[in-house]
């Protein structure tokens, strides 16, 4: 296997490359192969970026169709075909059938961009600088998205102040802490220091945090806030949205309704880089050219994630997710957590974690990711101090391909659990 091109050239900053130590040739459904034609399950889904699978052949014959057409390849924020058939459809089965009614801006073509337009548009429509965000966030790497992103060691990178966000106690951190309430004292007390802010960000599911996931009482208390306090309320769904959590957008459970998403990662339908930042009209206060970039609106991305939305409907991948979520659940609950008492696990629809921060040993749940790759499973972690194993399938894997993975985990758990005795 020669990696040495990549070790002699590549940046240090390469980071996944250095948990899969192999070269991959191929990638097809829920499976990669590599150079010397392994087989691995895959629980990494892209980040998220694959919902829909490796080369989902539904959505692959329409881009080699339009490539063999010569349609149009770049054209910034020009008028298109693409353009025009993903807005339609993103309108009338995504955002009508579900009573939302938002603008949509194209951004730069990753989530960390889609992120940078809400935290701008937030502050010109609301005309403050400051900004609530909760701790665990993960929102992205540019200056803007990373003040709003709390991981130490991804700040530690900046190499400049990032300010003008206050850090609020997620609601899992501290149960005896009601943090909407503890967000209304810091806006009453005129000695709180705190500067009113222009929005709040959430995740309604922190994935890079751990998997936390947010009940419905407390995000509807946040909306409620919101409102009566003039603060935007902006949900980052670039990770869990496009069905991830059992809904299209993860807030649905909630019945709430955001005045900005931001959506990246699977609305390209194939992992082609696409970025959505969705928005209630009446904050479009935009000027023309006031936020943009040269690869906003990808056009052969637009073609896919039509594809990714036409083939969502009709294979109806909420409802596999709901059924696989369950199956995962199960497993989780019977197989692997009886192998430990001090093993716990949080989830919702096809993203769950395996909690090892109770063991008391530096690295397991890292041990067990790559205990999980020489098993034949392409999986990652998540959470303080990467305590956290976390499974994230393509949401379109076959159910016996599921399980097989979940048994590679339940034997690698084992394994590594096993050299503590």
């Amino acid at each position: 296997m020669n990696t040495q091109v990549f070790e002699n050239y590549e940046s240090e900053v390469r980071s996944y490359c250095r948990h899969f130590p192999t070269v991959f040739t191929k990638a097809k459904g829920a499976f990669f192969y590599d150079e010397d034609g392994r087989k691995y399950i895959d629980f990494f889904c892209g980040a998220g970026a694959v919902n829909y699978g490796h080369n989902n052949p539904e959505i692959k014959k329409k881009l080699i169709e339009y490539l063999e057409s010569d349609g149009v390849m770049h054209a910034l924020d020009m008028y298109t075909v693409p353009k025009r058939e993903f807005i339609e459809i993103f309108e009338e089965k995504i955002l009508k059938p579900r009573g939302l009614n938002y603008k949509i801006q194209f951004p730069g073509p990753t989530g960390t961009n889609a992120n940078e337009a809400a935290l701008k548009l937030a502050r010109k429509v609301k005309r403050r600088r400051n900004v609530f965000a909760l701790m665990g966030a993960f929102h992205g790497m540019t200056l803007g998205s990373l003040a709003l992103t709390t991981d130490k060691a991804s700040r530690r990178g900046a190499g400049v102040p990032l300010d003008n966000v206050t850090f609020i106690p997620a609601p899992y951190m501290f149960p005896e802490l009601d943090t909407v309430a503890y967000m209304e004292k810091l806006l009453k007390d005129d000695h709180s220091g705190v500067e009113k802010p222009a929005a709040l960000f959430i995740e309604t599911i922190q994935a890079e945090g751990g998997i936390r996931v947010f009940d419905v009482e407390w995000l509807q208390r946040v909306r409620k806030f919101c409102d009566d306090n003039d603060i935007l309320l902006v949900v980052d769904d670039v990770q869990v949205g496009c069905c991830r959590s059992g809904t299209f957008f993860s807030f649905e459970r909630a019945g709430i309704q955001p005045d900005i998403v931001t959506m990246s990662k699977s609305i390209g339908g194939y992992g082609l880089p696409l970025a959505i930042t969705l928005l209630k009209p009446e904050i479009d206060v935009w000027k023309p050219g006031e936020h943009n970039g040269t690869f906003r609106g990808n056009q052969l991305a637009f073609v896919a994630a039509k594809g990714g939305i036409e083939y969502m409907l009709a294979n109806d991948v909420e409802g596999q997710v709901k059924k696989k979520g369950e199956i995962v659940k199960n497993f989780i609950e019977k197989e692997i957590l009886p192998l430990d008492t001090r093993l716990e696990m949080r989830g919702l629809g096809l993203i769950w974690g395996i909690e090892f921060e109770n063991i008391p040993v530096k690295g397991l749940a890292d041990r067990v990711i790559e205990k999980c790759f020489e098993n034949g499973l392409i999986i990652e972690g998540a959470g303080r101090k990467n305590s956290v194993v976390k499974l994230m399938p393509p949401l379109v894997i076959e159910e016996e391909t599921l399980l097989q993975g979940l048994e590679i985990i339940k034997k690698s758990v084992a394994e590594e659990l096993g050299k503590l005795s």
